[in-house]
C-alpha cells in the first residue's frame, strides 16, 4: 500500500482548522442523506468534530471515525460514546467487512493521497449497495482572494509544489468525479461549494492560522527541506497573511469539489 506523506501535519495551527469544521460548513451536500439509524464510517476524521455531528444526525445508528494518526485519534476519542467510536486505520485497507456502512464519508482526504482511486475502491467495498460514498476536497488552484499580493501567490504556488512533491493532488476538487467513475461507482452526483472569509472575525481566523501554519507545520518543514523555500520566504508569506487580515476589504474564497457516489 502507498506510504503517503501528509502535507500539513498535526500542529496546533492545523488542528484549529480541523476542529472548526462542521456539517453545515463542510458537509452540507451530504446533509439531506443523513437520516436516523444509518451506520457511518468517517475516513480521515481528524479530531472528530464532523464525526460527532454525524453521530447526532444518524442516531441510533453507529458511527466510526478513522484516521491514521494515533495522536489525533487520542484527541477525537474524548468525544466517544456508546454509538461513536474512533480508531486508527489505513484507507487503502479498511478493516471492515464488505457492505458494512450506509455512508462512507471523507472530507479533505483524497487530496493528500498518492492513489485516490484505490482509496475510493476500498470505500466503495465497505459501503452498502443502497448507501453512498461522500467526499469533498479543496481545489487549490481555484482559490481566489483580494486584494492581490504577490507573496500570497507565491504561497499558493509553494503549497501546490510541496503537495505534488508528496505525490498528492492539491487540485483534487476538480478530479473527484472522474476518480469516482474510475473507481467503478454506478452513479456519481457532483457539485461544488466554497468557504468565504471576509468578515473581520473570519479574516482574523483564516489569515491567522495560515500565517502560523506557513512557518510552523510539516508543510513549512517540507518546503525548506526540499529546497522549495527558505525560512525568510516563509516569514514573508506569513506577513502577507497578517497584512491581509488587517484589510477591511479582504476577501478569500476556498473552492471545493464534492461527490455523492452510489456503489
Amino acid at each position: 500500500m502507498p506510504d503517503d506523506i501528509y502535507t500539513h501535519g498535526h500542529q496546533p495551527s492545523v488542528l484549529r482548522s480541523h476542529t472548526w469544521r462542521t456539517i453545515e460548513n463542510s458537509a452540507a451536500y451530504l446533509e439531506p442523506r443523513l437520516t436516523a439509524g444509518l451506520d457511518v464510517l468517517d475516513v480521515g476524521c481528524g479530531p472528530g468534530t464532523i464525526t460527532a455531528e454525524l453521530a447526532e444526525r444518524v442516531a441510533p445508528g453507529t458511527v466510526i471515525g478513522l484516521d491514521r494518526s494515533d495522536d489525533v485519534i487520542a484527541v477525537a476519542s474524548k468525544l466517544s460514546d456508546d454509538r461513536l467510536s474512533f480508531t486508527t486505520g489505513d484507507i487503502y485497507a479498511l478493516e471492515s467487512d464488505d457492505d458494512s456502512f450506509d455512508v462512507v464519508h471523507a472530507h479533505q482526504v483524497l487530496q493528500h493521497l498518492s492513489d485516490p482511486v484505490a482509496a475510493l475502491v476500498e470505500m466503495r467495498r465497505v459501503c452498502r449497495p443502497d448507501g453512498v460514498v461522500a467526499v469533498r476536497d479543496a481545489d487549490y488552484e481555484s482559490f481566489t482572494w483580494a486584494p492581490d499580493d504577490e507573496r500570497l501567490r507565491q504561497w499558493l504556488d509553494l503549497y501546490r509544489a510541496v503537495a505534488r512533491a508528496n505525490d498528492a493532488e492539491p487540485d483534487a476538487g476538480r478530479h473527484l468525479k472522474s476518480w469516482a467513475l474510475e473507481a467503478g461507482f454506478s452513479r456519481v452526483v457532483s457539485s461544488a461549494s466554497v468557504w468565504c472569509f471576509t468578515e473581520d472575525d473570519d479574516r482574523d481566523w483564516w489569515g491567522g492560522l495560515w500565517a502560523d501554519r506557513i512557518v510552523d507545520s510539516d508543510l513549512a518543514t517540507q518546503a525548506v527541506d526540499r529546497g522549495l523555500a527558505t525560512p525568510s520566504d516563509l516569514e514573508a508569506m506569513a506577513r502577507a497573511f497578517r497584512g491581509w487580515v488587517e484589510r477591511p476589504d479582504g476577501w478569500f474564497v476556498v473552492v471545493h469539489g464534492e461527490v455523492l457516489a452510489t456503489p
